[in-house]
């Protein structure tokens, strides 16, 4: 044979010192970048982009310019303390609104201590410390990044985990724009930003469906379908908080946007101690029902 084989299924590829990319049969499905190029404004973080179904539709935004500091699908936490590690303007009740501050931290990806890769699974172990605006350590982190593919779904799924321990010194009190007197606007944890041509799409929770009336409403998973230009075909977003569950932050009227929002209420976590969550993300082309996602979110 001298026509170089194609990937039976998953496959890892690693751009030394800026970027993973994992495909299925030779299609990227999305590019996890761990040493962005950001300005500090902007929170530097890892982040997945772009983000595409397994039949190579788009289903996520980078640095839209209502929002630069929204990338693709990050996790990133908008009040800790009196850092920022979201981007942007920080919303504090001692400034009566938002205020853009020398605050803004970074998620510093110090390795990999996983990267494995087979056709049918990739499992990824990072290692980061969270950097305040000043140079103070944070957080030490070991995030999970865990990938299968579903074709019999036309889906596939990443599950996130994360052990953020305290390494500051003093307690840190995590919350978000909500528990700083913003009502409705419990952003902070994995967040997720879609395409524009997804605006006004369907939100779904178990036992119910809509659009941003649903912000705030608490279920153990959340689900965006949207339409894409050109074939007008439907993708949906899912995601689920694996600790049970959780009140969720998310827009479909303006732009499509998913969060669980697991700091609608403040979280203490004390020094050395380690705060852990896990996420579920399932990927796919078409418009789920809510047996469908019910199903793949478990």
């Amino acid at each position: 044979m001298t026509t170089e084989p194609g990937h039976a299924g998953l496959a890892l590829t690693h751009e030394h010192d800026r970027a993973l990319r994992v495909s299925w049969r030779d299609r990227e499905l999305f590019r996890y970048v761990y040493r962005p190029w950001d300005d500090q404004r902007e929170s530097p973080r890892p982040y997945l982009h772009p983000m595409w179904t397994l039949d190579g539709r788009p289903v996520s935004l980078y640095r839209p310019h209502d929002h630069v500091w929204h990338k693709g699908l990050s996790l990133a936490l908008s009040n800790v303390g009196a850092d920022n590690f979201w981007g942007g303007p920080s919303y504090l009740r001692s400034y009566g609104g938002y205020a853009q501050l020398p605050n803004n931290g970074t998620q510093r990806h110090d390795g990999f201590s996983r990267l494995v890769a087979d056709a049918s699974c990739v499992g990824v172990t990072e290692e980061l410390t969270w950097l305040a605006e000043d140079g103070r350590a944070v957080f030490a982190e070991e995030r999970t990044l865990d990938v299968v593919a579903l074709p019999d779904d036309n889906a596939w799924r990443l599950d996130l985990t994360t052990a953020l321990r305290n390494t500051s010194g003093a307690e840190l009190v995590i919350g978000s724009p909500e528990t700083e007197g913003r009502a409705g606007a419990a952003y902070s944890g994995l967040f997720w930003r879609g395409p524009r041509s997804f605006s006004g799409g369907t939100v779904r929770i178990p036992d119910a469906e809509g659009t941003d009336e649903l912000n705030g409403a608490r279920a153990p998973w959340m689900a965006f379908t949207g339409r894409h230009d050109g074939d007008g075909e439907h993708a949906t977003l899912l995601m689920a908080d694996q600790d049970g569950p959780t009140a969720w932050f998310a827009r479909s009227e303006v732009y499509a946007v998913l969060c669980p929002a697991a700091f609608a209420e403040v979280r203490r976590v004390g020094p050395d101690e380690t705060l852990r969550l896990a996420y579920r993300v399932v990927v796919a082309d078409g418009d789920l029902d809510h047996k469908t996602c019910a199903r793949l979110a478990g």
